[in-house]
């Protein structure tokens, strides 16, 4: 055999294997791999959504704290509401964003609201009927909105993502995280600034300015702190409820008034937003509808 057979030969048995048969063992490993790792993989326990577990029990405790501890409930309520742009960064920055954190995102945001509003309501009986329109816009917006997306974009569709050919208002709301953020937090401070006039502005709440005596009234009507006495309501005067109910009607109205009015005309827009966001999902849906009526009727 010549010198250059033994060489060839010799080269030929240093030769790695093929890529056909490199590649396709470690492709079933990675691919049984990632399978064992997907269900092993614990959505609940994701980052973004422990911080709205987290939100959730802010939102019940401001509602605990909410028909007599104003200051209390408004601390709570502003730090879940601030929480609501942790979770979004969290689910960027883990890679962790689900449809399940959406949709507890978005009911937690729609329930706390709801209850605030419902106080304000039950503050103010005059205006409940403003405030039940208000319930029922935000509501049936976002359920509509979020029910067209899943329906008519799929189920892996955002319902932030919205194209800029269906709505440019639209668009331009859930396209900047900026303009999204601060509609969204005026909008919560609005109904909060009001939440606190109600325990200081004798303007909206004449009872704040009806003297405590000894007569007890025939009802407990929450956002007028002045009554009952705050003894007919804990045993002890000094008690953290009694003394709170006491503060509330110490509370300068200044800020409320403040905050109340900077933020109203964001409120106002956001209103314009569901009411823009409603229709157009109204008419997502009813396309939807015609495509549906018209294979059936080609069958």
């Amino acid at each position: 055999m010549s010198a250059r057979t033994r060489r060839q030969k010799a080269a030929l048995g240093c030769l790695p294997p093929s890529k056909s048969t490199k590649r396709t063992p470690s492709k079933k490993r990675s691919r049984s791999s990632l399978k064992e790792e997907d269900e092993k993989e614990n959505i609940f326990l994701f980052a973004p959504n422990l911080i709205g577990y987290f939100r959730v029990v802010l939102a019940f405790a401001s509602l605990y704290y909410m028909p007599l501890h104003p200051r209390t409930c408004s601390l709570l309520y502003s730090v879940s509401c601030l929480l609501d742009a942790l979770d979004g960064y969290a689910a960027r920055y883990f890679n962790q964003s689900t449809t399940f954190g959406a949709v507890l995102d978005m009911v937690t945001d729609r329930c706390t609201t709801s209850c605030l509003i419902v106080f304000l309501s039950s503050a103010w009986p005059r205006w409940a009927i403003v405030f039940q329109g208000l319930i029922c816009l935000d509501l049936a917006s976002h359920y509509m909105h979020m029910y067209a997306t899943l329906s008519m974009g799929g189920s892996d569709q955002s319902h932030k993502k919205v194209d800029s050919s269906r709505s440019w208002i639209l668009y331009q709301y859930y396209h900047s995280r900026v303009v999204l953020f601060i509609c969204c937090a005026l909008n919560e401070l609005f109904f909060i600034g009001l939440y606190l006039l109600s325990f200081s502005s004798p303007i909206l709440s004449p009872s704040l300015l009806q003297p405590v005596g000894d007569a007890q009234p025939s009802s407990v009507q929450p956002g007028n702190p002045a009554n009952p006495v705050p003894s007919s309501l804990f045993a002890s005067p000094w008690s953290a409820g009694a003394l709170e109910m006491a503060r509330a009607n110490k509370i300068d109205s200044f800020w409320p008034w403040v905050i109340t009015g900077i933020s109203a005309p964001v409120m106002l827009f956001k209103q314009f937003v569901n009411v823009v966001q409603m229709v157009n999902a109204s008419r997502w849906l009813a396309e939807g509808d015609r495509r549906t009526r018209r294979a059936n009727r080609k069958k």
